[in-house]
């Protein structure tokens, strides 16, 4: 009963402080609820990964719809075929559809089935095709916009998605049979070593947000004392004022829990216009599990109540004053030096993790979470210890020094989460530096000599000889790499259990085969056999087909083609023996080849077109006219762009979680050291006004506010820095990898550097008005 009491008496004394407690209440207020919200954001994440991952399953095609030999055609039967592309650098994904019956199934987010000539589209989509911004994406869809899919069609609001509707698309030109939607086959779960990765992110995100939350509670601290002192004039013992103190605390972080509430609420709002490196999520998928937020509800007031009561033990209020400890016993190192060393120990005892192992989170969490806290523990310790070796130097440094002399703790306290989250990030950089390699595939790819791969199966016989030309036209388009492909086979019936003998047929000019194979000279109507290099089997399997002044069958699918006649052609008995090359996707091409004028390939209705394009990359734009060729040639033709590396798409999402969260948390760390710099400046007023009074310049305090924000920060980007190399060095080890990069904590500085100077910035307004002499007035 007696802490109840204790603690409503701080609870009344800072509802009824007058102007200024309710300034202070109004800044602890903020800073929880910013912490808090944060955490909110946090605890929603699994909500909203599960939301997209539903979404996602409920429009892929019914596992009914991949079974071996396919489904019947009914009356709710939809044939489709992917039509996606790419638009300056964002993905635009899409099928073209045509219905078998007359009750198509539909996906989800769809309420009517489009028309031929028609589709229904995103919100983001429709809105790009709308506007001048998307004028070259239009003429690569050119399709009326009848309806638009909801929210429950979309993987997140900002996505760019379509059904346009068709009127030619078979089974024959690329369509494939789908009986319904929702796909209900459980996802790859995460490898051991991103298992890993997630759980450091988690704790990197989150440590700097609990520190900034333990900074918040403590806003306000000098005035709070000297009031300490007057209760304690009036009669309380040590233990009441604590507790009294423990109270005011509480109201904040209790004022804090529903200002971040709001925040939360408020900012959920607009989550779905915010778009970061093209990825967003709609307003319900933000939805807090609900023993993460009671937790939150929990350990946030308990926490201000624990700070506030562990920061007392540091202040003396007598009724005379108030005496800091930290000006009498200077702070001890050796327990702090303990707490990082454990979190290194726990990691070490841990031991290696491979890739089939499961990985238990809990001691990895733990370690780096006691690394983080140790650093921050670390800092007052440090930044006394610097400061109190700085002399001299101008004025505005001498003010700044001797400020910091006098009272360390605030400064530590403000800049604690930037060597948390960048010791945090310099260990997840090294972590995903040392792993890169291996979710990087090399592709073997050679983009010097082609940048766009494009392949259409519906587009054979005459009309790709005319793909081939209308490619060449393009505008930014340098050389085509085209070929005609198809298989062919040896005439005459085979024995039972034997296999056909087979091979493929590439056509093109004398340029693009002598890309694809060395050839020496060439003319037109010039055929040749060509071996891979490395492959005498396959090489002998190629010669029962490719018979040197024999016949061949052109069209082996004649049977599941009826409009297709049987062509046979003769090999010329002097076409060269050659050697394949590869090509600049790095394949090689063997069996037979030859120039358009040794066969014709209006004769191979069953082929394929490949292309492969170079461009001038200065022409603007170059890549969306390359697009728009081969959307108007064939809407289904598959458009790829070449790239010498590849990366796992599961790495690529864990690292899109981190440049979510970092930009989060850096905005949070911020808004901390801004809100603890006005907090400073608000408790300084009346010796600011005293200063000016007697003189001093306004730049000189200006300098002086600077450098008072800018030794701590170097101070602790050099702790986090050392404390980062530390922790990556050991999580490396851990999943037995080699440190490949010990310099990328360089851009991490820069930001810290970055942020002194917006803080010191957004800071100046405050401190001009408060440098006036009205400041000196007192009742």
């Amino acid at each position: 009963m007696t802490w109840l009491r204790d603690l409503g008496l701080g609870i009344r004394f800072a509802a009824a402080g007058g102007r200024e407690g309710w300034a202070r209440t109004a800044l602890t207020a903020v800073g929880v609820g910013l912490g808090v919200a944060m955490l909110l954001v946090a605890s929603s994440v699994p909500h909203l990964l599960e939301q997209r991952s539903l979404r996602d399953q409920a429009r892929e095609e019914a596992a009914v719809s991949r079974t071996e030999g396919g489904v019947p055609k009914s009356e709710t039967t939809v044939l489709r075929a992917g039509a996606a592309t790419v638009y300056r650098g964002r993905e635009v994904e899409g099928f073209l559809m045509r219905a078998e019956g007359s009750r198509p199934a539909l996906p989800p987010g769809v309420t009517a089935f489009p028309a031929p000539g028609e589709m229904a589209a995103s919100p983001a989509l429709r809105d790009l095709l709308a506007s001048p911004e998307g004028g070259l994406l239009k003429e690569r869809l050119p399709y009326g916009i009848t309806a638009t899919i909801a929210d429950e069609g979309l993987r997140s609001p900002g996505e760019l998605y379509f059904y346009a509707g068709s009127d030619s698309l078979t089974p024959a030109t690329g369509g494939h049979r789908l009986a319904a939607y929702g796909d209900d086959t459980p996802g790859t779960p995460l490898t051991p070593v991103l298992v890993v990765l997630v759980i450091l992110i988690c704790v990197v995100l989150l440590a700097p947000v609990a520190i900034f939350i333990a900074t918040a509670v403590r806003f306000g601290g000098d005035r709070r004392d000297r009031r300490l002192a007057a209760l304690r004039l009036i009669g309380t013992d040590i233990r009441t004022t604590r507790r009294i103190a423990a109270g005011e605390a509480l109201f904040g972080s209790l004022l804090g829990l529903l200002a971040g509430l709001v925040f939360f609420l408020v900012g959920r709002r607009f989550v779905g216009h915010i778009e970061v490196w093209n990825h967003s999520a709609f307003p319900s998928d933000l939805t807090p599990a609900a023993w993460p937020a009671a937790l939150i509800a929990v350990a946030v007031p308990l926490s201000a109540v624990l700070v506030t009561l562990v920061a007392m033990r540091s202040v003396t209020a007598e009724p005379l004053g108030v005496v800091r400890g930290s000006g009498i016993r200077r702070r001890r190192l050796w327990w702090r030096v303990l707490v990082p060393a454990l979190g290194l120990a726990v990691l070490g005892l841990t031991g290696r993790v491979d890739e089939f192992t499961p990985v238990d989170p809990y001691p990895i969490a733990v370690g780096a979470v006691l690394v983080l806290f140790g650093l921050a523990l670390l800092l007052p310790w440090l930044v006394e210890a610097c400061v109190n070796l700085l002399r001299g130097g101008p004025p505005s440094w001498q003010l700044a020094v001797r400020r910091l002399q006098l009272d360390s703790g605030a400064a530590s306290r403000a800049v604690s989460g930037i060597a948390v989250a960048v010791a945090g990030a310099v260990a997840l950089q090294m972590l995903f530096a040392a792993m890169g390699d291996e979710f990087k595939q090399i592709t073997g790819q050679d983009p010097a000599r082609a940048q766009f791969h494009t392949y259409s199966e519906t587009v054979g016989g005459d009309a790709a000889t005319r793909t081939i030309e209308a490619f060449r036209s393009t505008e930014g388009v340098e050389r085509v790499i085209g070929t005609v492909e198809t298989y062919v086979t040896r005439p005459g019936k085979v024995e039972e259990g034997e296999i056909t003998p087979t091979t493929s047929l590439s056509i093109g000019d004398c340029a693009t085969l002598k890309e694809l194979a060395e050839i020496g000279s060439c003319e037109e109507g010039d055929a040749f056999v060509v071996h891979p290099r490395n492959n005498k089997r396959m090489s002998d399997w190629m010669d029962e087909t490719a018979r040197k002044g024999k016949e061949i069958e052109l069209n082996p699918t004649i049977d599941s083609n009826p409009g297709a006649r049987s062509v046979r052609w003769t090999l010329p008995a002097d076409a060269r023996t050659v050697t394949a090359a590869p090509d600049p996707l790095g394949e090689e091409h063997w069996g037979i080849m030859a120039t358009v004028g040794a066969v014709d390939p209006r004769t191979l209705p069953a082929a394929r077109t490949v292309a492969q394009i170079k461009v001038d990359e200065d022409v603007k734009d170059v890549a969306e006219h390359v697009r728009n060729t081969a959307a108007r040639i064939d809407p289904a033709m598959r458009v790829a762009a070449l790239t010498s590396v590849t990366r796992d798409r599961q790495y690529e999402s864990v690292q899109t979680g981190l440049r979510f969260g970092a930009v989060a948390t850096l905005m949070l760390i911020a808004a901390s050291m801004l809100i603890s710099q006005m907090e400073q400046l608000r408790e300084r007023r009346r010796l600011l006004s005293v200063l000016v009074a007697f003189g001093t310049r306004r730049v000189t305090l200006g300098w002086s506010v600077l450098w008072q924000t800018a030794v701590p920060v170097v101070i602790s980007l050099l702790i986090a820095t050392a404390g980062g190399l530390g922790l990556g060095a050991v999580m490396t080890w851990m999943l037995a990898k080699t440190v490949t990069r010990w310099w990328l904590f360089l851009p991490l500085a820069g930001a810290g550097g970055a942020l002194v100077v917006a803080v010191t910035l957004l800071s100046l307004p405050l401190l001009w008005r408060l440098m006036r002499p009205d400041g000196l007035r007192t009742e």
